[in-house]
């Protein structure tokens, strides 16, 4: 049985993708379950983070949002299995059921971005009834779901969209409700042509309190001559975010180098704001987190079963493709969540 994993000779080089054949599984350990797989979702491995946290391997696994028979989950970030194989060996403590009328390809594909949805909207910001959010990128597969939960949970949704196909697809979002035709999002800010401000449109749609919570996709660092790529250009620049921020706020930034100069934090205070860092691979560094995080699992798995969450995903993929989708995933190509069906 053949294996994916992602190879990389020395720090810094672009990772190549190979697979592995796997004659026999590791032997069982206590509370190990057997899971056949059903599907399998692609996502960009950091490299840095684990070199960082000392998790570095010779071959990394790839793949770790599964689905199957016995469960659904996430495989751990020590894990050495990859998810892309028929049948892996996971610790029951990482896996909830999946609901009968949750397909398989959608409890994998959306399984990951709903963590980091709760882990945002949850226990970094506690969104309520009456807040409004910001959610940049919202047509991302993460954005789609942090919409929908922050719509969800009575909060009122602001997001930008980077194309004329983004806009489009934020302005069909519906709540599962039949009869309702209110969208998700209250306002699309299109920011693709680099003409509108959104720290003023987002200003101007809140009477000028500012937004409760912004979820970023990334931001400037420095001045516009500074950044290179297409996409960068299109980020505001985290004078901006401070500026819309309402007081009290709170803004999460997925910009693990995020540099804060003493005006901005001057600027912070003032309103009281808080800054806090995305990462949602905090779930799998402790143990005392565990009963959180299961409860997340499974209210994750609730809401697809309830069609609250759909979630933004590609056709399915075949096994044999597995190689040139996760080349496409690890360099930030995909705009819809990959999903391998075996």
């Amino acid at each position: 049985m053949k294996a994916l994993y992602g190879q990389q000779n020395s720090p810094g080089e672009e990772i190549t993708f190979v697979f592995q054949e796997r004659e026999n599984l590791p032997p069982t350990r206590d509370n190990d379950v057997k899971v056949q797989v059903r599907a399998c979702a692609l996502s960009w491995i950091d490299t840095k983070l684990l070199s960082e946290i000392k998790l570095e391997k010779e071959l990394l696994p790839v793949g770790r949002e599964i689905s199957g028979v016995v469960l659904e989950g996430i495989l751990p970030l020590d894990s050495e299995e990859s998810g892309l194989c028929e049948v892996i060996l996971v610790h029951e403590h990482y896996l909830v059921r999946k609901p009968e009328k949750v397909c398989w390809v959608e409890a994998a594909g959306t399984v990951r971005d709903g963590v980091r949805a709760y882990t945002a909207l949850h226990y970094l910001s506690q969104v309520s009834p009456g807040k409004t959010v910001l959610v940049m990128d919202g047509a991302s597969p993460f954005g789609t779901i942090a919409i929908q939960l922050a719509q969800h949970r009575g909060a009122k949704v602001i997001s930008t969209a980077y194309s004329l196909e983004d806009k489009q697809h934020l302005e069909r979002l519906r709540p599962p409700v039949e009869g309702v035709r209110q969208p998700l999002v209250a306002r699309v800010i299109d920011v693709s042509n680099g003409k509108i401000d959104v720290a003023e449109s987002c200003l101007e749609e809140t009477g000028g309190l500012g937004v409760d919570i912004v979820l970023d996709a990334g931001v400037k660092l420095y001045c516009a001559e500074d950044e290179s790529t297409s996409k960068s250009q299109l980020l505001p620049h985290k004078h901006d975010i401070i500026t819309l921020l309402g007081v009290g706020g709170r803004w999460i930034t997925t910009e693990k180098n995020l540099q804060l100069d003493p005006p901005d934090s001057h600027s912070l205070f003032l309103k009281g704001a808080t800054v806090s860092f995305l990462n949602d691979e905090i779930w799998n560094l402790s143990n005392v987190q565990q009963g959180k995080y299961l409860s997340i699992l499974e209210d994750i798995m609730e809401k697809l079963s309830s069609s609250i969450f759909r979630p933004q995903l590609d056709e399915p993929i075949p096994l044999y493709e597995a190689k040139v989708s996760m080349e496409i995933v690890q360099k930030n190509q995909a705009r819809k969540r990959q999903v391998i069906q075996f």
